[in-house]
């Protein structure tokens, strides 16, 4: 297996953000969801797909297991437990469902990167370690978001940002070795040094349907780059609005740092996006660690200004889209229609 490069990290926390403009953006209210006996078994589910079958799949990350839901909502079993051996997930981040009902989870078991992806009964199909231990350099609370936290699975390779390898995107084969590397390292401003440079380089991998990738900046400023099927970059666009200028406005120069528990000490760096996906039409929904999601056109114009509500408005972790123009959304495994 070929090695990746492994770089000093930088942690990063979600806490210190402003509070919503008081600019009202569109609210979308929840149309449907998991009955609330059901959702109520889950303790952190951060990922929620529905496969072709109808069955729904979703990722419990505090309770390291995978659960399939029924077509009817009826009833959820779990189908991946917790654990180190293969076939099992501890400590997972994210979970990816692929073409033909494929799905990877990754996790990191003693902070070695795993990406694993099974068939939608639990079957383990395969797998491989990243030669790399894993260390958080951008985290929403306890949840790492680079790394194999970032990774996206596209049904036949695997997408993750690793800014360490000097690309914005590294896509791997099924057995974990690197078929390509997307995309330049932005100017950041701080490439002296080199934890908040990396830092500032960390975002979201998506494929887009019919071809090409979107990479979603993280922190520092936000912005995302398209790029076409053979990785030619297309465009870059800011990511702005007011529920982002007090915090765009109040980006530090300057970080505390605090030891990883290793003896090490990193740079303390608050990201303001928490998740991005892209809709079957091409079009990048980014969801800020505030209640907001901003969606973008396919020519990179910001279309729409949405804030999600179930009970209450949602700082959303996960969202996935579904047949009839439908959004899955956690927490709270809530359907709303994208329309």
């Amino acid at each position: 297996m070929k090695c990746l490069s492994f770089a000093p990290t930088v942690i990063a926390l979600a806490a210190g953000l402003s509070a919503v403009s008081p600019t009202s953006p569109e609210v979308l209210r929840a149309t449907g969801g998991v009955p609330a006996h059901i959702a109520n078994q889950f303790e952190e589910p951060i990922g929620f797909a529905e496969a072709s079958t109808g069955d729904f799949v979703v990722l419990d990350r505090r309770a390291h297991t995978v659960y399939l839901i029924d077509r009817d909502k009826k009833a959820a079993r779990k189908i991946i437990e917790i654990g180190f051996e293969k076939g099992r997930v501890l400590g997972p981040g994210v979970l990816s469902l692929g073409a033909d009902d494929i799905f990877a989870v990754a996790d990191a078991p003693n902070r070695l990167e795993r990406i694993q992806y099974f068939s939608l009964s639990g079957t383990h199909l395969g797998g491989f370690y990243l030669q790399s231990r894993s260390m958080p350099r951008l985290a929403a609370g306890v949840m790492v978001l680079n790394g194999v936290g970032s990774m996206s699975f596209t049904g036949r390779t695997f997408l993750i940002s690793r800014p360490e390898t000097g690309a914005l995107i590294s896509e791997l084969d099924n057995r974990g070795f690197v078929l390509r590397n997307v995309g330049a390292l932005r100017k950041t401003g701080h490439e002296t040094d080199n934890d908040v440079h990396l830092a500032m380089n960390a975002g979201l991998p998506l494929a887009i349907p019919g071809g090409g990738f979107y990479f979603v900046f993280m922190a520092g400023v936000p912005a995302f780059r398209k790029y076409d099927a053979n990785g030619k970059l297309l465009f870059e666009r800011h990511i702005e609005g007011p529920e982002l200028d007090a915090d765009v406005q109040s980006l530090p120069t300057t970080w505390i740092r605090r030891d990883d528990g290793d003896g090490v000490r990193l740079p303390v760096i608050a990201p303001l996006v928490r998740t991005a996906a892209v809709d079957p039409a091409g079009r990048l929904w980014v969801s800020l660690v505030l209640p907001c999601t901003y969606v973008f056109s396919t020519n990179g114009d910001k279309q729409r200004t949405v804030q999600f509500h179930g009970a209450s408005p949602l700082s959303v972790t996960s969202l996935t889209f579904a047949k009839g123009d439908r959004v899955l959304v956690t927490p709270g495994l809530y359907e709303f229609s994208a329309r």
